[in-house]
């Protein structure tokens, strides 16, 4: 048990550096944000760093790092039940919930229907969700961690597709992918990358 917590605090650290430090982007709904942990969770937990009774853009500024890493495994990992999903979907799915909450479990649970399962889809993860998980881990182990990571890039580009501030995160001023959509490719085989044309291809709509 002591190795995989080990290797699950691991994961948080490594989305603590991809993350990065403190950016307060106007385009993004997340707000003032540091290691990934945003203005809302913080004021959600009631984080007052500088003990003033008001959690503002300062007390971002002086998240630490372990702080971040305890955030997430507490609040992130461990509160949403993502640690009782097969072991091969935690990064990826540890991962989502910190960039995108909830709608990392309902990526999760639109996919698990398209390959036969059957749960309800409602940001949650319960009962018929992890056994479902399991379900599927179990006929297809090397298809489920490639098939969530394309569901996660597919998300990516709807939101942009969408919201044409978001564009930026999905694709480089160059043209090149983006963060958003390198996140996602970091989690499944290569085969499934996008090409160069491929990405292309896909973002010519938007100008």
């Amino acid at each position: 048990m002591a190795v995989i917590q080990k290797n699950i605090r691991q994961m948080a650290e490594d989305i603590v550096a991809r993350e990065g430090g403190y950016v307060n982007d106007p385009d993004d709904p997340g707000g003032a944000t540091k290691y990934g942990v945003t203005i809302h969770t913080m004021r959600r937990l009631g984080i007052d760093l500088d003990q003033d009774g008001r959690v503002t853009s300062e007390d971002v500024k002086q998240l630490t790092k372990n702080k971040a890493v305890d955030i997430f495994l507490n609040h992130y990992f461990l509160k949403p039940r993502i640690a009782e999903l097969p072991a091969v979907l935690h990064a990826t799915v540890f991962d989502m919930y910190v960039n995108a909450g909830g709608n990392a479990i309902k990526i999760l649970q639109r996919m698990l229907n398209q390959m036969g399962e059957t749960v309800v889809v409602d940001g949650a993860l319960g009962p018929q969700t992890i056994s479902a998980c399991a379900s599927a881990v179990s006929q297809a182990p090397d298809h489920v961690v490639d098939a969530y990571g394309i569901s996660r890039r597919n998300y990516y580009f709807s939101i942009a597709d969408r919201r044409p501030a978001s564009r930026k995160y999905a694709r480089t001023r160059a043209g090149g992918k983006g963060g958003w959509i390198k996140r996602a490719e970091e989690f499944m085989s290569d085969r499934y990358h996008l090409s160069e044309a491929q990405f292309a291809a896909r973002v010519s709509t938007w100008g």
